[in-house]
C-alpha cells in the first residue's frame, strides 16, 4: 500500500491571494469608519461669577453614544468658558427640530 501526500504549499499560496485582499479592505475600513447618521447631544451648562446656565445641542463628531459625548461636550464648552452639567440625551437629526427653539443661541453654537 502506498502512502500519498498532498503539498499543502499550493493551498497555501491560493489563500494568501484571496486572505490578503480581504485583509486590505479591514484595515482600511477600521482607518476610514462610517457612522451612518450624524449625531447630536443635548446638554446643560453652567458658568460662574456670575452664575449662568444654559440647555444647548451640539453636533458630535465622535462615537455616539452618551459616554463618548460626555467628554466631547466638555471638551468644547470648556473652551468656551462653560462647564458641563449634564449630557441629557444623544439623538439623531429626526430629533433636531424639536430642540432647536429651547436651545436658542446655543443651537449648534459649540
Amino acid at each position: 500500500m502506498d502512502i500519498v501526500y498532498h503539498r499543502a504549499d499550493a493551498h497555501c499560496g491560493a489563500m494568501k491571494k484571496i486572505l490578503a485582499p480581504i485583509a486590505a479592505v479591514f484595515l482600511l475600513a477600521q482607518a476610514f469608519p462610517v457612522q451612518a447618521a450624524e449625531c447630536y447631544a443635548d446638554y446643560k451648562a453652567k458658568r460662574d461669577s456670575p452664575l449662568q446656565l444654559h440647555y444647548g445641542v451640539m453636533q458630535l463628531s465622535g462615537a455616539c453614544s452618551r459616554a463618548a459625548a460626555r467628554a466631547e461636550v466638555a471638551a468644547r464648552l470648556e473652551q468656551g468658558g462653560w462647564t458641563l452639567l449634564n449630557v441629557l440625551s444623544v439623538f439623531d437629526e429626526s430629533g433636531l427640530s424639536e430642540r432647536k427653539d429651547s436651545a436658542g443661541k446655543f443651537y449648534l453654537r459649540f
